[in-house]
């Protein structure tokens, strides 16, 4: 007897359809699986035998055949052993023909037939929804995750016998007892987070300049780079700025979900992510963990930082071919990986702050505590690139603090206060670029800076001077202009002044600091 099931795969974060057809013959007794599949989906036959066995359901001796259709992608995970089983029992009639119609299917069996929550769920649901599918079962687990959809049924299903109870069920209402319906519009539900809860920028002593930076960095979402001694407060900003940006969109809050749940970090209950991610890896991470890959590709931090912040903190210490491979994410906003099995894309559309010290001992040039000589303090600035350096839209240095801004420390602006700054700022841009491609003056394309920084006469005469005083490179000059287009908007202003365009140059990294 033949079956058809509907399951879901993923490449990358894009999601398609996958029919899993079984057929059930006399014959030689055999458990056959075909598709191009991984060795997690070729392990699904062992689950799926003892899960069903220890559910009291006896296979008896047939000729199994399982296709995964199309069979020219390459499925891989243990989501399809939930959609094998459902045609494994519809094919030896212990469900009714048809009762996995308009059913869509994902799930990992145990050996005692409870059914584990799996990756990707959300984007997998979405496809199913936009192809018109009626109803998704999957994990009970998940189930909070794929009612973030709208327009589709989604039911949580904790074991083999639920299910089949359920398959079994001959009217709606017996099926909405045994499995209740944990569909959700999103629109309805949803709330974004504005920051509560965050650390707050009220707690951070004096670095004025390195606070009007990170408010700059945030309205526009800008590069940043925070450079001063041991105990100046880098990181203590760098992990307030998050609390500052803006809220979530809902597609925002989808498009971060989608990759968490590919990369197997949803929370249980969660159903959507409200907080822009904050990525904070180790010095000594890998190139390959950074911007993803490996043999079965999986997002890097790039992507989970995807619309919030990947901070990287003590620069130079990272290697240099893993900072190097930032060079693409930063201007493409996304990452290519090809391997044998196929090519996937990744998004990546995070902001970058980075902190580090200006010397191996991070005093200079302080010379009363510094003892590095000008070599050493050269090869250590010299480990960041050039071209690195390039993509950084602000830099700031910080001084160790003074007594009187710590013991007044009661008197800095919090978090909120800096925070409508930077709405207000946003929603300057948001009807800027209304019908766009561009959601921050930071996304901004070299093409596009005619028509979104235009310069009075005056303006193109100081652009002019720094152009030749800083030997800026045409993607440096770009970057200032688009980070005096967000202190004009910051400032309320229609038109980039001179007075902006200085303080955005004043925020270059110069090629003299890098070279004592």
């Amino acid at each position: 007897m033949y079956s058809a099931i509907y399951s879901g795969a993923l490449q990358g974060i894009t999601a398609y359809l996958v029919l899993v057809e079984v057929d059930i013959a006399q014959g030689l007794p055999a458990f056959s699986m075909v598709g191009s599949l991984g060795s997690e989906v070729r392990e699904s036959r062992e689950r799926v035998c003892v899960a069903l066995k220890n559910a009291g359901l006896e296979l008896p001796p047939k000729h199994i055949t399982v296709n995964l259709a199309p069979a020219d992608r390459r499925k891989e995970g243990t989501a399809f052993d939930l959609p094998i089983a459902v045609g494994v029992l519809e094919g030896l009639a212990y469900i009714p023909e048809g009762a996995g119609a308009d059913r869509l299917f994902l799930g990992e069996l145990g050996l005692n037939g409870e059914v584990k929550r799996v990756r990707g769920v959300l984007p997998i649901v979405r496809e199913a929804a936009a192809r018109g599918v009626k109803e998704c079962i999957v994990p009970a687990e998940n189930a909070r995750e794929g009612s973030a959809v709208s327009g589709i049924t989604v039911r949580g299903v904790a074991d083999v016998g639920q299910l089949l109870a359920f398959l079994q069920a001959s009217s709606l209402e017996e099926q909405e007892k045994i499995l209740p319906r944990q569909d959700m519009a999103a629109g309805d539900s949803w709330l974004g987070d504005l920051g509560a809860g965050e650390p707050d920028f009220g707690e951070v002593a004096g670095q004025e300049t390195a606070r009007r930076a990170a408010e700059i960095a945030a309205a526009g979402f800008h590069n940043l780079l925070l450079v001063g001694p041991p105990g100046a407060g880098k990181s203590m900003i760098a992990r307030r700025i998050p609390g500052i940006m803006p809220a979530l969109t809902l597609s925002e809050s989808q498009e971060v979900t989608s990759i968490a749940s590919v990369a197997g970090l949803m929370e249980e209950e969660k159903m959507l992510v409200t907080r822009r991610p904050f990525c904070s890896p180790h010095h000594t991470i890998t190139q390959t963990a950074l911007v993803g890959g490996s043999h079965v590709p999986r997002p890097g931090v790039v992507s989970l930082a995807h619309r919030g912040v990947l901070f990287l903190d003590e620069l130079p210490e990272f290697k240099r071919e893993a900072l190097d491979s930032l060079r693409q994410p930063l201007e493409e906003h996304q990452v290519h990986i090809a391997r044998i099995g196929g090519n996937v894309t990744y998004p990546s559309d995070f902001m970058l702050v980075c902190a580090m010290n200006p010397c191996p001992c991070g005093y200079y040039p302080d010379r009363n505590r510094c003892r590095c000589t000008t070599a050493q303090v050269k090869q250590y600035m010299g480990k960041v690139s050039g071209p690195i350096l390039d993509r950084i839209d602000l830099c700031v240095e910080l001084q160790p603090v003074e007594l009187d801004s710590l013991q007044r420390r009661c008197g800095a602006e919090d978090s909120h206060g800096i925070r409508k700054r930077v709405q207000k700022a946003r929603m300057r841009q948001e009807i800027r670029f209304a019908g766009t491609g561009c959601r921050f003056n930071g996304d901004i394309e070299s093409g596009q800076i005619d028509r979104y920084c235009p310069l009075g006469t005056e303006e193109e005469a100081c652009m002019g001077q720094l152009y030749q005083t800083l030997h800026l490179s045409v993607r440096a000059f770009h970057r200032i202009l688009k980070v005096a287009r967000t202190i004009a908007d910051l400032e309320d202003a229609e038109e980039i002044q001179v007075e902006h365009l200085l303080e955005a140059s004043y925020y270059r990294p110069t090629q003299e600091y890098w070279q004592p």
